[in-house]
């Protein structure tokens, strides 16, 4: 097992894998992290066009979380997700929003146990913002949220560009620093 993995949820509509931006953001880690082991888990869910496959994500995230701690306990965990991928991530992590974006489906969350277990926790045009959604205080100090100016996903707004260039625009970079510095406190 890694020193470091990284379970990332990839957004509506994307191809199974890390996605457009799971992919930059888990190379800049790699890139920041010589010397230390890292490794990546696309969360496996449908990323369905209607947002209703965030709940099997949050499940699939958190049985992927108890597999690798359970053999191999001292491994770091980093979670991500793109847009309905943060939806996974915020309903695993048991935000307020989590019932919302989970429409009524059952899911699990991470065990409160293992909090200690998750470093950081990075999210790209996450819709829970439209909720007020906020996470929990275990995972606020550890917890970056990304969301461009007019994404219409993440805040009011129209620019529906903005929601798709956060792989390239340097929040992908950023977010990789900042899970840098989570993970050396």
């Amino acid at each position: 097992m890694s020193d470091v993995e990284l379970i990332f949820a990839r957004g509506s509509g994307e191809i199974p894998g890390l996605g457009i931006v799971g992919k930059p953001y888990y190379r800049a880690l790699r890139s920041m992290l010589r010397g230390a082991s890292v490794s990546a888990y696309a969360v496996d869910y449908a990323a369905s066009w209607n947002q209703s496959s965030a709940a099997s994500g949050a499940t699939n995230l958190v049985e992927r979380l108890l597999h690798v701690a359970e053999r191999s306990p001292h491994t770091r965990f980093v979670l991500g997700g793109y847009s309905q991928g943060a939806s996974v991530v915020n309903i695993a992590l048991g935000s307020r929003a989590g019932p919302i974006l989970a429409g009524g489906t059952p899911y699990k969350t991470i065990p409160r146990e293992l909090a200690s277990h998750v470093k950081a926790v990075v999210l790209f045009g996450n819709p829970a913002k439209r909720y007020g959604g906020r996470v929990g205080s275990v995972w606020a100090s550890k917890t970056r949220d990304f969301c461009n100016e007019g994404d219409p996903v993440c805040t009011v707004g129209r620019n529906y560009f903005a929601h798709l260039t956060y792989g390239y625009n340097g929040s992908a970079i950023e977010a990789a620093r900042f899970t840098v510095k989570c993970l050396q406190s």
